[in-house]
C-alpha cells in the first residue's frame, strides 16, 4: 500500500488551459486553495515559459505540459505535481523520484469519454459519415454503402481502464472482440466474452484495431511498417491513446496505396500534427487530442487533480503510477 503524502495548504499554480477555463473546477479548487494561479492567458506552457509560470509555487496541476529534469531543476520549490488527465508520458518520473517530488494521479477517470470517441470514430469510418458530409457540402449527392459496427471483429491493443470499458461497449453492439495485453486479464476476458490472442493474430484478424497503450520506449512505433503489413487491407486503425505509438509515415503510405482502408487519430507524434498530407487524406479522421474532453470527463479529471494535491506520493517504479 502506497503511503499518501500531504504537504500544507499553500497556493497552487494551474497550467492546464481547460481546467483554468472551467468555472466549476475553479470554484472548487479556490475553496480549498485560495490564491490559486490559473493559466488565464490560455498560453501553451513549456520550457522557460513553464518555469516562469510555476516559479514560487509548491504545488502544480498540469495536463500535457512537459515536466522535464531541466524544469524541475529550475524549480526546487515544487513539491507536488498533480495530473489533470491520465497520461504521464510527459513527466520525468525518475527526476521526480530523485528529488522527492510527489505525484497526484488517478487512472481511468476519463475512460468512458475516450471509449465513446473510439466508437464514434469506428462508426464514422465504417459509414463514411465525414466523407459524404464533405461531398454534400461540395454539391455532390452520392450514396456510398458502408459496414455495420455490429458485424466487425475489433482488436483492442492494451486492455487497461479504457480498453476494458471499450470492450464492454463493443460487446453490447454484438462485436467479436479480441484483446492483447502484456498483463493477464483472463478473468475479465472470460466474464465478458473477450478473446485473448497474440499481437500478430489480432492484427491479422481484426477489421478494426484500436490502440489503448501508454507511450514509452517499449511502445514507441509499436505499430510499425511491418505490423501494418500484417493487417487486413479493409481494416481501420484507431488511436485515441498516445502519439508516437504508430509510425505515421508508414501509415500514410499504407493509406495512400490501399494497403489499409482508413485511420482515425486523436493523438499524434507531434501536436499539432506537422504532416498536412496525412491528415488531409480522405480516409483519415483527425481530432485535436479531445478524447477526455467531455463535460463529464473534464470534471472527473479536474476533481481527481484537486484531490491529488493532497493525496499523492513519490513515484515508485513498477508500483506508482501503474
Amino acid at each position: 500500500m502506497l503511503k499518501v503524502k500531504s504537504t500544507g495548504k499553500t497556493a497552487v499554480a494551474v497550467c492546464s488551459r481547460s481546467f483554468s477555463k472551467n468555472p466549476i473546477l475553479r470554484t472548487e479548487l479556490e475553496a480549498r486553495y485560495p490564491g490559486t494561479k490559473f493559466n488565464d492567458a490560455g498560453l501553451p506552457l513549456k520550457g522557460d515559459g513553464l518555469i516562469d509560470f510555476l516559479r514560487g509555487f509548491e504545488k502544480a496541476i498540469i495536463a500535457l505540459e512537459p515536466i522535464t529534469e531541466r524544469i524541475l531543476t529550475a524549480l526546487p520549490e515544487i513539491r507536488v505535481i498533480s495530473k489533470f488527465g491520465v497520461g504521464f508520458d510527459k513527466l520525468d518520473l525518475d527526476a521526480m523520484t530523485e528529488r522527492g517530488i510527489s505525484l497526484g494521479w488517478s487512472g481511468g477517470i476519463n475512460k468512458r469519454s475516450v471509449s465513446e470517441l473510439t466508437i464514434c470514430f469506428a462508426i464514422n469510418l465504417l459509414r463514411h459519415v465525414s466523407e459524404t458530409n464533405r461531398e454534400i457540402r461540395a454539391g455532390t449527392w452520392r450514396l456510398k454503402p458502408g459496414r455495420q459496427l455490429s458485424d466487425q471483429t475489433v482488436g483492442i491493443i492494451g486492455c487497461g481502464h479504457v480498453g476494458k470499458d471499450l470492450a464492454i461497449l463493443l460487446r453490447g453492439f454484438g462485436c467479436r472482440v479480441l484483446a492483447y495485453d502484456i498483463r493477464n486479464f483472463s478473468k475479465f476476458y472470460t466474464t465478458h466474452g473477450i478473446e485473448d490472442c497474440s499481437f500478430e493474430k489480432l492484427l491479422e484478424t481484426s477489421n478494426i484495431v484500436s490502440l489503448h497503450l501508454p507511450f514509452d520506449a517499449s511502445t514507441k512505433n509499436i505499430i510499425s511498417e511491418s505490423r501494418i503489413r500484417l493487417m487486413r487491407t479493409d481494416a481501420l486503425l484507431i488511436n485515441t491513446a498516445r502519439g508516437g505509438l504508430v509510425d505515421e509515415q508508414a501509415l500514410k503510405s499504407a493509406l495512400k496505396n490501399g494497403r489499409l482502408a482508413g485511420a482515425a487519430f486523436d493523438v499524434f507524434t507531434t501536436e499539432p500534427p506537422d504532416d498536412p498530407e496525412l491528415i488531409g487524406l480522405p480516409n483519415v479522421l483527425a481530432t485535436p487530442h479531445l478524447g477526455g474532453s467531455t463535460h463529464e470527463g473534464i470534471l472527473a479529471m479536474g476533481r481527481a487533480a484537486i484531490a491529488g494535491l493532497d493525496q499523492n506520493c513519490i513515484p515508485r517504479p513498477g508500483l506508482f503510477p501503474v
